[in-house]
């Protein structure tokens, strides 16, 4: 909040420096009034809230949490995890940045009707304010899921939420206002994505004729080119019905859940039908994308990226930009001449099932401790680089033992050089094999970064049905909790000769099928920055130590690898100290 009185004063000065959009006023600090006439510069204030979508799947939180470590001690979620968290130390931060986009949102709505984006056609200028309304309203309610899942939180026996403006603010605005209760969050989310439904497609896509012009608009004259100029393919990057559905799936999820379900009108059944909507757009279950586990490693499918299309698995997604190496350099193992940044547990590892569906501790998943990585969940071999398993462009066997040099021993074994792992694992998954980091032949490769990937909302919907109507419960959908699991774990290539005899055995049993849905939760989405909202949003704990591998001489010896401290008030993140500390009546989340 310290930065948005002066939003609007520095947002004229950043487009007033863009020499590509017009000729310099007089002065630096534009009246936004003259950008009525000019559609770019008033198209600015939606483009910066859009620069202001969080990465959190690029920030790697799952570092804090029992999924991975980091080898760099000065990284933020190794201090995170160490107990530095606090309200003045918080990497996890969204609120300045989820204010500033509610900001520019509200200017938007404040003047998108007056501003004059076309000469030849009154009805044109309709279009584009609808659009840009419901992109805003979408934007506003999307921030405000961010701001709740991030300083949400029990202050004084209530559960809270963040403070609402639903007017642009400037000097002379009131600031000091208290947070609102996360009830009335979510009711002002829901009522934005309500407005931007009514404005925004399903999709961006061309339509062939004039009958298929929303009758609305087709009453103002508007044809077919019209429409397609401003709902066309175009503009298929731009927020649409479908992502909005999607985002409102993921606020419900996070406020049925245990940790936010205090006083909250949202119930398990409304995420699931939220869900649903989403999924119905997808095909049912059988819109499962079959390539959707090696979604960031589809060659074809991403250098075939063209005009706004995405890969099967992922409904929005960051532009794809050059190729690059930046992953790869963070992630990859030392031989490969990388950073060994990530990298992920034992704990995780333990978590992938036998390949025939049971968990590695059942006795019927004939599990061998001294040949652990055999028999597996074929997701293990694609998301983590364990001892034995290839990486690279040249698909070289990495060796993570603690074996000496002398006896076959490399920089990528445990603990080795500073860049080493720490667990006995390197991360593969979200990297391109095909990426040369060599000196003398570097080779960069597109990569596609998601916002919202569909298994994401396949989840959702079954963690929700599972709770609302049981394992095999429809509600008032075509499928269940059991179907959805049912095909994810099919796609995973589990338990096919045995017809998944685990799943059969807990289709009946709610409290089994939640832990098997947040299980397929946590291994489907690792390393995308889900794990470390989940665990708090579940109410379980963070502190459970990361464990990893020592191999010597053949023999795997468990260790422990980092402790996790947290207090039990860490389930809600803290609002930012300098808030607190500048306005009276922000009340502060109980424990910070």
């Amino acid at each position: 909040m310290k930065n948005i009185t002066k939003i609007l004063l520095i947002l004229m000065v950043l487009v007033q420096g863009c020499d590509d959009l017009f000729e310099p006023a007089i002065q630096n600090n534009r009246e936004l009034e003259s950008g009525f006439d000019e559609p770019r510069f008033a198209q600015g204030l939606l483009i910066y809230g859009y620069a202001r979508i969080p990465t959190n799947n690029w920030v790697f939180s799952d570092m804090a949490t029992d999924n991975a470590v980091s080898n760099d001690e000065s990284n933020t979620f190794f201090t995170l995890a160490s107990g530095q968290w606090a309200p003045d130390n918080n990497p996890l931060n969204q609120w300045d940045n989820a204010y500033a986009g509610i900001q520019y949102m509200n200017l938007m709505l404040e003047n998108v009707d007056s501003v004059s984006f076309t000469v030849e056609s009154p009805a044109i200028d309709i279009l584009f304010a609808d659009r840009i309304k419901g992109e805003a309203y979408a934007l506003r309610a999307m921030f405000m899921y961010y701001l709740l899942q991030a300083h949400g939180g029990v202050s004084n026996g209530e559960l809270l939420g963040g403070q609402i403006f639903l007017e642009s603010l400037d000097q002379n605005s009131e600031f000091n206002v208290p947070r609102a209760t996360f009830e009335e969050c979510m009711q002002q989310l829901y009522s934005d994505i309500d407005n931007a439904l009514e404005l925004l497609p399903n999709d961006y896509e061309d339509i062939a004729s004039d009958n298929l012009v929303p009758q609305k608009y087709l009453a103002r004259g508007v044809n077919r080119n019209d429409y397609n100029r401003v709902f066309g393919e175009d503009a298929r990057q731009l927020i649409s019905g479908r992502i909005t559905k999607s985002i409102r799936a993921q606020a419900a999820l996070m406020a049925a859940s245990p940790a936010f379900s205090q006083g909250n009108s949202t119930t398990w059944a409304d995420a699931a039908n939220f869900a649903a909507e989403v999924i119905d757009l997808k095909g049912g279950v059988a819109g499962l994308s079959p390539t959707g586990v090696t979604w960031y490693s589809n060659v074809s499918e991403i250098s075939n990226i063209g005009g706004g299309v995405n890969p099967p698995e992922v409904m929005w997604r960051n532009s794809i930009g050059d190729p690059s190496t930046g992953l790869e350099a963070s992630h990859f193992p030392p031989t490969q001449f990388g950073n060994g940044l990530l990298n992920p547990t034992q704990n995780l590892v333990d978590a992938f099932p036998a390949s025939n569906g049971y968990p590695i501790n059942h006795p019927s998943s004939n599990f061998d401790p001294q040949n652990p990585y055999a028999n597996r969940d074929p997701r293990l071999n694609h998301f983590i680089v364990y001892n034995g398993s290839t990486a690279g462009p040249n698909n070289q066997v990495i060796n993570t033992t603690a074996d000496p040099l002398s006896a076959g021993g490399t920089n990528d074994g445990i603990n080795r050089v500073e860049v080493s792992t720490r667990t006995g694992y390197y991360m593969k998954k979200l990297l391109r094999q095909d990426v040369n980091l060599n000196p003398n032949s570097v080779n960069g490769q597109l990569h596609v970064k998601p916002r919202i990937r569909y298994t994401e909302i396949y989840l959702i919907y079954a963690e929700a049905a599972n709770e609302a109507w049981g394992p095999n419960g429809t509600g008032p959908n075509g499928y269940s909790a059991y179907d959805i699991i049912r095909a994810i774990r099919q796609r995973a290539g589990i338990g096919q000769a045995n017809g998944d005899a685990y799943l059969e055995s807990v289709r009946n049993d709610t409290d089994a099928m939640r832990e098997l849905i947040r299980n397929e939760r946590r291994l489907e989405l690792c390393f995308e920055g889900f794990r470390f909202w989940d665990l708090r949003r579940w109410n379980l704990s963070l502190t459970e130590p990361a464990r990893g591998v020592r191999i010597q001489s053949g023999n795997f010896q468990n260790i422990n690898v980092q402790n996790r401290v947290f207090a039990n008030h860490m389930t809600y993140g803290p609002i930012p100290l300098s808030e607190v500390l500048k306005f009276s009546a922000l009340s502060q989340n109980t424990g910070w």
